[in-house]
């Protein structure tokens, strides 16, 4: 090989190899500067905030007579009545449908519920539940306190029928927001449910009325 012609490839390939380096920095090629500016193009995704809120009844806590409480005994005693007026074709409590009332009760205490039902055709249940937002199907019939549910709670023959009643107690053992339901398929989604609260203050009463 001709030693002269060596410094003629020389000068060819140097350009040739800073040409491409070049390139790959222009276009964002290093593996480095991808891996940084990463996390800025894909920020973490956060849920909707409508799917944690609820329409929570506004005003004052006020004690209708159909809320008995006893702050000596620390007992409370509620009169429920399915179907006390022909709102929602009767499917109502107290005359109240789709959370429009909030019912209180303080941490703590034995609730005690006189359920009956006036609605002249329709069976109905009543129960408390964690549900607080989905009610177009019946919540599973699991309640958020040990004996806060009536006896068949989604059977629309053997729960409480018309012209019955039934008595449940329960311990409001821990405070938060909870739903007051029919357990019958289809009820909750006409609007049979009303909001319920373990008031971790005291607090004692009905909002919304």
């Amino acid at each position: 090989m001709n030693r002269a012609s060596i410094p003629a490839v020389t000068e060819i390939r140097i350009p040739t190899v800073v040409a491409l380096c070049l390139a790959l920095v222009a276009c964002g090629g290093g593996g480095d500067a991808g891996d940084e500016t990463a996390p800025s193009s894909t920020p973490a995704a956060s849920p909707p905030e409508a799917a944690t809120s609820v329409n929570w009844p506004a005003g004052p806590l006020t004690m209708p007579d159909w809320v008995v409480y006893d702050e000596a005994t620390g007992t409370v005693g509620l009169e429920i009545v399915a179907g006390a007026t022909d709102a929602k074709n009767y499917w109502n409590f107290n005359g109240y449908t789709d959370g429009a009332i909030a019912i209180t009760v303080p941490l703590g205490a034995t609730v005690t519920i006189d359920f009956s039902n006036q609605d002249p055709v329709m069976a109905h249940s009543l129960g408390i539940s964690r549900e607080l937002q989905n009610f177009a199907m019946p919540p599973a019939p699991e309640p958020a306190f040990a004996g806060a549910i009536t006896p068949d709670a989604t059977s629309m023959v053997t729960s409480t029928l018309s012209g019955e009643s039934e008595t449940i107690q329960f311990i409001a053992e821990e405070a938060g927001r909870y739903s007051m339901v029919c357990y019958i398929a289809g009820h909750t989604a006409v609007g049979m449910w009303v909001y319920f609260e373990v008031s971790d203050d005291g607090s004692v009463g009905v909002r919304g009325l």
